[in-house]
């Protein structure tokens, strides 16, 4: 019986190791998953110049042309997903309004506004913002990455801070929100439109008015400059299969041998001794990738075993133990594969195929590197051996 069960054993390892050399390379296809970037790769600069209004607390008796001064903006960024990025930007030059105090009083008065109670001027002076935008790429978290996407909308919220060096100076905490348009030229550069909207300290032009903040609003059209990688790759397995025909070889030989051998002691009364235990030689069993199912095949070669085990009939105990492999998946998923497998050949055995259950112990490794002929899938294993 021992005989005829080692050529049963070394039968299925021979048609194990039967396979042809492949290297698959599986293509994760949700587009919301990809392989995070290193730190320096996605990052860019911007510049660009556009118009601003500033809201203040007399500016409303003016034509809102006159309000308008020109705008410049630069700024350097990076972008930490497809989704997620930030950036660090200053903008500036000088606002436009009206004043009826004298603070930064060009003199001249406005139109109508100059007597009856108003005595309004026009109002002229410089500053500079700097502030730190949180940005998302709407685009990507939406409709998910792609790389070769022409429009993005980048929606962003930030916090900065402005000042004047224009008597009476100032300066305060800034607030803001807005929409950068995003248009891609090519790998490295992409033409931008950035609309802006922000709340400051109501008495930052000078004047004291009743409301607690103030307000400024730009729109600016710029180019942004792409470092490094720009784009995301997508996440991959590669499943690698390889042949070892010497293996195999001395395998059918070591089969073709115990085939003779057991020919040959055929009608011979076998030789009992009583301090000797017989045991069941060990049996690999394999799983597909990721999962923990026993197939049809298995089951088979676990029914011979679970038959070889009682008619021996001693109390001999067999370890299950339980395998994954260690390049696919992570700690977590591979301690629950490696468990789940060890568990389902124990209720194969056992509640299948009755076997005492007393003659096994169950246990598992979590994920291992290649056990045997540097194979990935003999590692998707349970092994059943004497313990």
């Amino acid at each position: 019986m021992k005989k005829l069960f080692m050529i049963f054993v070394l039968a299925l390892s021979a048609n194990a190791l039967f396979a042809q050399t492949t290297e698959t390379v599986i293509v994760d296809e949700n587009k919301h998953r990809f392989i995070t970037n290193g730190f320096w790769d996605n990052w860019f600069i911007q510049a660009g110049a556009g118009a601003q209004a500033y809201f203040g607390d007399h500016n409303k008796e003016l034509v809102f042309m006159d309000r308008l001064t020109p705008a410049y903006e630069i700024a350097v960024g990076k972008w930490f997903t497809p989704s997620i990025g930030t950036r660090l930007m200053v903008h500036g030059l000088s606002y436009k309004g009206a004043t009826q105090n004298g603070a930064h009083s060009t003199g001249e008065a406005v139109p109508e506004k100059g007597g009856h109670g108003y005595w309004l001027t026009y109002q002229q002076y410089p500053f500079v913002n700097a502030h730190v935008d949180f940005m998302f790429n709407l685009s990507n978290i939406i409709g998910g990455y792609r790389e070769d996407r022409f429009w993005d909308i980048q929606p962003y919220v930030g916090v900065g801070w402005i000042c004047t060096w224009d008597e009476p100076k100032n300066q305060s905490v800034t607030y803001a929100a807005g929409i950068l348009n995003s248009f891609r030229l090519g790998e490295r550069f992409d033409i931008y439109l950035d609309v802006r909207g922000g709340m400051l300290a109501d008495t930052f032009e000078g004047e004291v008015g009743g409301r607690n903040h103030e307000g400024n609003l730009s729109a600016t059209l710029g180019l942004s400059y792409n470092f490094n990688k720009r784009g995301w790759d997508r996440s991959t397995t590669i499943v690698r299969e390889t042949t070892n025909q010497a293996a195999l070889d001395n395998l059918r030989r070591e089969v073709a041998a115990l085939e003779k051998e057991n020919a040959d002691l055929k009608g011979r009364k076998p030789e009992i001794r009583k301090e000797q235990v017989k045991v069941v030689a060990p049996v690999f069993v394999t799983f597909e990738i990721n999962k923990s199912e026993l197939s049809d095949e298995a089951r088979v070669n676990l029914s011979l075993l679970a038959k070889a085990i009682k008619d021996l009939n001693n109390d001999v105990v067999y370890t299950i133990s339980g395998y994954a492999d260690a390049a696919t998946g992570n700690d977590q998923i591979n301690n629950r594969l490696s468990k789940e497998r060890a568990q389902a050949v124990y209720n194969c055995l056992v509640n299948e195929y009755g076997v005492n259950a007393e003659q096994f112990t169950v246990e598992s490794h979590g994920g291992v590197n290649n056990m045997f002929y540097d194979d990935p899938r003999l590692s998707r294993a349970t092994i059943i051996s004497v313990k």
